[in-house]
């Protein structure tokens, strides 16, 4: 889902990054929540869409190289 986000290099429906993922919807949903709560993504409501985007400004403010690592593993 990091790489997903990260190579779009924009925010992506939910339901893209689910079909990028190949995962069930519920699985998904669980992870993207999990990366939210965690502040790896953020997620912006338009209407019933929801947009993922990585956090990876903020992310690089804090832990300079993370998202590096987590897109070479």
């Amino acid at each position: 889902m990091i790489r997903t986000l990260a190579e779009a290099g924009t925010e992506l429906k939910s339901g893209a990054v689910t079909g990028a993922v190949g995962l069930p919807t519920s699985t998904c949903s669980y992870h993207l929540k999990l990366l939210r709560e965690a502040g790896v993504t953020r997620t912006r409501a338009a209407g019933t869409e929801r947009y993922i985007s990585l956090r990876r400004d903020d992310l690089e403010a804090r832990f300079p190289g993370l998202v590096d690592v987590l897109l070479r593993g």
